[in-house]
């Protein structure tokens, strides 16, 4: 009988012992979930829309983001801010990306809507005004500036350069960059001149993206152009700009457009409906991280401070 029962209780303490190792390496293969889980990182989709000029930019950071959560899908395409906002407002992107802070009102039809914009500035830019490398002309004012996108100067001996037609472009006017470059650069703002009856020339060739600006006035020796600070490549030539006849001209650069010495210099902005949130939230975070605006200077773009 004894020998029974202890080779029952054997079986028993066995049983027990199994159990509790079923149980533990269990518990083993939940903590090893949970690592790879957070590995991996979050997943989901969402969509950018907007601004050509902050469209480089968005493709890096979603890049990086995408191979860092390879669950993550992030489609961006880069019509102009107007498209973004208006996007924004009804509705058909997550995050609209522009090269110009939103009007009042498009904030009023947002609302209208049920909208709640919340802005965030995820870099800066210098916008460059660009010349053909053969172009004699180093240098231009505010003011000349204006009058060559304005029509009223249309020859480059008017501002110390050959005797030839200037070819001005400009980006259509749904992009930011047209809308900033009007309000401050044609239309003088924030200088003793500013008028804001000016417009663009009628002569003013509208381009649908900044590279084919870019592209024309490396082909052209009479064109001008005002990419952003990202855009720019050896086979164009950036001025210096000068805020008045006085001032001293200054050359775009990352250092010229944080310390704020270059006159046309401004912000890029992320706009989303309402506090971002989720994976929106977590993209954005990454934009504004340590990593994302190295990848700022990287490109060619203005990191915040």
């Amino acid at each position: 009988m004894n020998f029974k029962r202890k080779k029952r209780e054997l079986f028993i303490l066995t049983l027990l012992l199994m159990t509790s190792l079923f149980v533990g390496l269990s518990g083993c293969s939940s903590d090893s979930e949970t690592s790879t889980e957070e590995t991996q990182g979050t997943s989901g989709s969402f969509k950018i829309i907007g601004s050509n000029t902050v469209e480089p930019l968005s493709v890096l950071w979603a890049e990086d983001f995408m191979k860092a959560n390879p669950d993550v899908s992030i489609a961006i395409s880069g019509p102009g801010s107007g498209v973004g906002i208006a996007a924004l407002i009804d509705g058909t992107t997550d995050i609209a990306q522009a090269s110009r802070p939103m009007k009042s009102s498009e904030y009023d039809q947002a609302r209208g809507k049920g909208r709640d914009p919340v802005e965030i500035t995820v870099a800066m830019d210098a916008l460059s005004v660009v010349v053909h490398p053969s172009n004699p002309v180093s240098e231009l004012t505010i003011a000349q500036l204006s009058g060559i996108f304005s029509g009223r100067i249309t020859n480059w001996n008017e501002v110390g350069g050959n005797d030839v037609p200037i070819v001005a472009l400009s980006r259509d006017t749904n992009s930011g960059t047209h809308v900033f470059f009007k309000e401050h650069v044609v239309q003088m703002r924030g200088t003793d001149k500013e008028d804001k009856t000016l417009e663009y020339g009628t002569k003013v060739l509208l381009l649908p993206s900044t590279k084919e600006g870019v592209d024309e006035v490396a082909g052209n020796e009479n064109a001008i152009f005002y990419p952003g600070l990202g855009y720019l490549t050896d086979e164009v030539k950036p001025l210096a700009i000068k805020a008045t006849l006085g001032s001293p001209g200054v050359l775009p650069s990352v250092e010229t457009a944080q310390d704020g010495s270059y006159p046309i210099s401004r912000g890029l902005y992320y706009y989303t409906d309402g506090e971002p949130t989720g994976i929106i939230k977590a993209f954005i975070d990454y934009c504004l991280s340590t990593e994302g605006q190295k990848r700022v200077t990287e490109s060619g773009y203005v990191p915040l401070k």
